[in-house]
């Protein structure tokens, strides 16, 4: 168990974990506070697996929150590992909020309580689900566990969150320079990164090899990660976030409630990350699943690098590289441009080119090229290659810009919109990746009709 505490994120705020068995209202309150839906809720017991952190405004103060698995007496499969991350979380914790339902006490409560008496000064025992008037009146038998610090609360309802959050601002220390280190945090950059791909390829064991700890339950049980998991980490210099989603499997095998939501949510995280790495098993190869994750991620013109994990167990193959790329790049054409990088997550090889590319990619989601060089290398292209007539119809190009980065979009403006061939387009998409440095991430050219005058 000791091991574990250094696994836990080094905070540069104060950290408050919430604690408590299952279902009694830990991931509600979670969200409530950090006001989104960022760990999932229902009342399946067992859903939050990995802690959740998330940074918090406590009135004017930033603090991170932590939402973490429920405690069970009677484990059995994955309780054992969550068990363990949530108390190594609550070591590190500067307050814990220890929730308990008014409704039933049950002999988990009981043994948590006795667990965690070593800790009893920085707990504010949380006593939830204090909905109506009639509840209110039970609040003072929870005194009886010998906690100083109780508060009645409705974490669905918001009911008594004022008093929690006066009771977490009388025990936590602010610093009196805090507001110089916020002002010195928000000028950082850091790039996102979110993993994704089908159960089981190895998402959380290279998010894990990632932060240089234990961010994420490792298991060979499909399905394992659910919530989001959020780590981070340095790299020559700058600051990453990594993403570790849900596996994500095709409709038809997501059969129940927690799964399909923790599916949107891997979906939705798209758009918080500027690239993704989408997992593959070098062993079982691209799938259908992992064309229909590209397709979402190129129609947002993200950056995407595509992972071959499990490299150790095939690279003595001789010539298996150049084979599995040159199959992944006629089988899934939309990811032509995407980089492919070999790696082993279990082992760490191929950590530093992974890392190497994601750099790479990001500056290039990143770059801007001035209108004038724009239109100069155009004109070279339209010279060298005329744009098809259509039916009567003459085609030109009369200048073009780019419009934004991160996602990369160009504008040309023609003479002719309707009808304008779109194998024209992919001729200037090529030359725009080749020439301009755009050859590893989306791009899209878009058209604006304008007529010259007289």
């Amino acid at each position: 168990m000791n091991d574990l505490i250094s696994l836990v994120p080094e905070m540069k705020v104060p950290l408050i974990a919430i604690i408590g068995r299952p279902n009694v209202g830990k991931s509600t309150l979670f969200n409530r506070l950090i006001r989104k839906r960022r760990a999932i809720t229902d009342s399946t017991p067992g859903v939050t697996r990995d802690p959740i952190f998330e940074e918090w405004d406590l009135e004017g103060h930033t603090v991170m929150l932590a939402d973490t698995g429920g405690l069970k007496l009677d484990q059995e499969g994955l309780d054992y590992l969550v068990t363990e991350k949530s108390y190594a979380v609550l070591k590190k914790a500067d307050v814990i909020l220890l929730m308990m339902d008014i409704t039933e006490v049950t002999p988990e409560d009981q043994t948590l309580i006795e667990a965690l008496r070593p800790y009893t000064d920085k707990i504010i025992l949380v006593v939830n689900k204090v909905d109506n008037p009639g509840r209110e009146d039970q609040i003072w038998e929870f005194y009886s566990y010998g906690i100083k610090d109780v508060v009645g609360i409705s974490s669905a309802h918001g009911l008594g969150i004022v008093e929690m959050e006066e009771a977490l601002l009388e025990m936590i220390d602010f610093p009196e320079n805090e507001e110089m280190e916020e002002t010195e945090d928000e000028e950082k950059k850091e790039i996102r990164i979110a993993v994704m791909g089908k159960p089981n390829t190895g998402k959380s064991t290279l998010t894990n090899q990632l932060t240089g700890m234990e961010s994420s339950i490792v298991s060979e049980i499909p399905g394992t990660t659910r919530d989001v998991v959020t780590g981070n980490f340095t790299y020559k210099g700058t600051d990453y976030i990594v993403l570790d989603t849900a596996g994500i499997r095709k409709k038809k095998k997501v059969g129940e409630n927690v799964e399909y939501y923790s599916v949107n949510r891997a979906i939705s995280t798209i758009d918080e990350a500027d690239i993704i790495l989408i997992i593959i098993d070098s062993v079982d190869g691209l799938s259908e699943q992992d064309k229909k994750i590209a397709n979402l991620i190129v129609q947002k013109g993200k950056g995407v690098i595509l992972v071959l994990n499990k490299w150790d167990l095939i690279k003595h193959v001789p010539n298996q590289l150049e084979a599995i790329t040159d199959r992944t790049r006629f089988l899934f054409p939309i990811l032509g441009f995407a980089p492919l990088v070999p790696l082993s997550a279990k082992t760490g090889e191929g950590m530093d080119n992974l890392l190497d590319t994601v750099w790479g990619v990001w500056k290039q989601l990143n770059k801007r090229v001035e209108t004038g060089k724009f239109n100069q290398k155009l004109k070279g292209w339209l010279e060298r290659y005329e744009i098809p007539r259509g039916s009567g119809t003459y085609y030109k190009i009369l200048y073009g810009t780019q419009t934004s980065s991160k996602p990369v979009y160009f504008l040309l403006f023609v003479n002719h919109l309707k009808g304008f061939p779109q194998g024209y387009l992919q001729y200037l998409t090529n030359n725009i990746r080749k020439e301009l440095g755009f050859s590893s991430i989306p791009l899209e050219i878009h058209l604006r009709e304008r007529r010259r005058k007289g």
